[in-house]
């Protein structure tokens, strides 16, 4: 296992088609999801020598909390079905490598679980339900569970249609078809880690509604669920029930980053939800500079959308996000090997970083020179994205 693609190619051999493309799809032609990457590979990096870069520091602060690395684990919905506890052993991964972990509301393994497995305080992610009586209950619940930070998700109001998920049977009402059945069959160590995972359904919401052993009756919940009527109005809500710090997730736009500025909010997140959600959308890392240009003063700057090397997080980093977060990557980890491959794919990232930091002049990662990158221009040439140069560890 040398990089994330080695961890993704045994994901998919390990889990049960259905749930690995799950995590591997995009919305609709899954045009932004290429672009993700296609974008990330268009910025290259500008190579210097002769510099002092023995002793390089990864270390930052993220919305205030220390982290060995910018690095955090993204929200990621029916984690626990890519392997059995999948949410607790992400968390405990998180927490050994000293980053933040996010839950999500559509978790496999609820609040409690985790709150009970980790002692390390964890982000909650939640969704504005049309149900608001269970938001509040959501936010109260993160609360008492000490999590350390809210990440309100934006950009989920109405489902993009993932067609890969349909045809794999995981629309809504879940079709149970021979070939999941099989499949499923054809897994024995994804079989057995589900056979001793403290939940297999939905565990945010037990006891919230009936029968929710049912996938099937619980996905149907869900999806009436999304309330395309949220607001910015509705922060003041949110703010009178959790006090404590609060990202959103889902700015693709300067204006809509201004506005979230505007309203105190602690930090955002700039993602096109992996390109799940509006295909066609930019690629995040194609619209960071401009978001990070109108706000990064007031508020700290987020990036989510493709990482899946050091070489991706340093580029955003230069760009001039605080962190990166890391979905796919995480479940491709967790997906071949457990708490093991998540670890795995945190430590490959944090060496991949720290040597292109010093392939590229730098040794702190808090100071990094702007002029780090260069992008392509159509014809092929080489443009150095900022012509400001902060120093960095060559000093000229």
């Amino acid at each position: 296992m040398t990089n994330v693609a080695d961890l993704r190619a045994l994901a998919r051999r390990r889990v049960p088609r259905a749930f690995f493309e799950y995590a591997d799809c995009g919305s609709y032609d899954e045009a932004t999801l290429r672009a993700n990457r296609a974008a990330l590979e268009h910025i290259a990096l500008r190579q210097r020598v002769m510099c002092n870069v023995d002793n390089r520091s990864l270390t930052t602060e993220i919305i205030g909390q220390p982290a060995s690395m910018p690095l955090a684990i993204a929200p990621t919905g029916l984690t626990g079905l890519q392997h059995g506890g999948g949410e607790i052993l992400g968390a405990r991964a998180a927490a050994k490598a000293g980053i933040p972990f996010c839950l999500s509301t559509m978790s496999i393994c609820s609040i409690e679980q985790v709150h009970a497995a980790v002692d390390t305080p964890f982000w909650f992610q939640v969704y504005v339900m049309r149900d608001r009586g269970f938001t509040r209950d959501l936010i109260r619940r993160a609360k008492a569970a000490d999590c350390s930070a809210l990440m309100l998700t934006a950009d989920l109001t109405v489902q993009g249609q993932r067609h890969r998920e349909i045809k794999n049977g995981l629309s809504v009402p879940p079709r149970i078809t021979l070939r999941n059945i099989l499949d499923m069959a054809s897994k024995p160590r994804w079989a057995w880690s589900m056979l001793r995972a403290p939940s297999r359904s939905f565990g945010n919401l037990q006891g919230r509604i009936d029968n929710t052993d049912s996938l099937t009756t619980l996905a149907q919940w869900i999806a009436k669920q999304f309330d395309p009527t949220l607001e910015w109005k509705d922060l003041e809500w949110i703010r009178e029930l959790w006090p404590g710090k609060l990202i959103i997730k889902g700015i693709l736009d300067p204006r809509d980053a201004r506005i979230a500025a505007d309203l105190g909010v602690d930090a955002i997140v700039v993602s096109n939800h992996g390109g799940r959600q509006l295909d066609g959308a930019p690629a995040s890392i194609e619209v960071l500079p401009s978001i990070v240009q109108a706000v990064g003063d007031r508020m700290e700057v987020l990036f989510d959308g493709g990482i899946l090397s050091g070489q991706d997080l340093l580029k955003a980093l230069a760009c001039g996000a605080r962190a990166g977060l890391i979905g796919k990557a995480f479940l491709y980890g967790l997906g071949a090997l457990g708490e093991a491959g998540v670890t795995q794919v945190i430590e490959l990232i944090r060496r991949e970083l720290s040597v292109s930091m010093a392939l590229t002049g730098q040794s702190d990662v808090r100071r990094l020179a702007s002029d780090v990158i260069w992008r392509k221009a159509p014809d092929g040439v080489l443009n150095i994205v900022s012509t400001r140069f902060d120093g960095g560890a060559c000093g000229r």
